[in-house]
């Protein structure tokens, strides 16, 4: 699924449909340099910009094979979808309106792959006028039991 996504506050969240949770407590000098926060039942990753990114979102039956080459920055982390329907939205978008994904209710492990983030940074607010400009974000989901935020690919602007 391809979700062209407003990243207001330079975040974008997944979330249980259920979730009362939020992320915002959770932005610390770490998780900013990690771009993740995650809590039980919601998840939130910072994009470079704050306009619109491109996200695509693959549900998968189990793990991805690792390719790094082509991003240039790969993080994931564990979250709870007791419900089976992930959100996946802008931090400020409306949650009734927001685009669901079924998955397999339970945990399940995100990895997000970001690319072209030099040149979405370059291009700043005029940044999703183009397809070269606009940051891309691959979203890759699959059943598995919980574990801890983890960046496989660090990005340093």
């Amino acid at each position: 699924m391809r979700l062209r996504l407003f990243a207001d506050y330079f975040q974008i969240h997944i979330l249980d449909e259920l979730s009362e949770g939020d992320v915002a407590e959770g932005w610390t000098e770490k998780a900013l340099a990690d771009r993740m926060v995650a809590f039980r039942d919601i998840l939130g990753f910072r994009t470079e910009v704050d306009v619109d990114v491109q996200v695509d979102v693959n549900p998968l039956s189990g793990p991805p094979p690792l390719d790094m080459a082509p991003y240039d920055h790969i993080v994931e982390a564990s979250v709870e979808i007791p419900s089976g329907r992930m959100v996946v939205m802008g931090c400020s978008d409306y949650l009734p309106d927001a685009p669901r994904v079924e998955v397999n209710p339970g945990w399940v492990r995100i990895r997000v792959q970001k690319s072209n983030l030099a040149n979405a940074v370059m291009a700043d607010l005029e940044s999703d006028e183009s397809p070269e400009t606009i940051e891309r974000i691959t979203v890759d989901v699959w059943p598995e039991e919980p574990s801890g935020v983890r960046v496989l690919k660090q990005w340093n602007p």
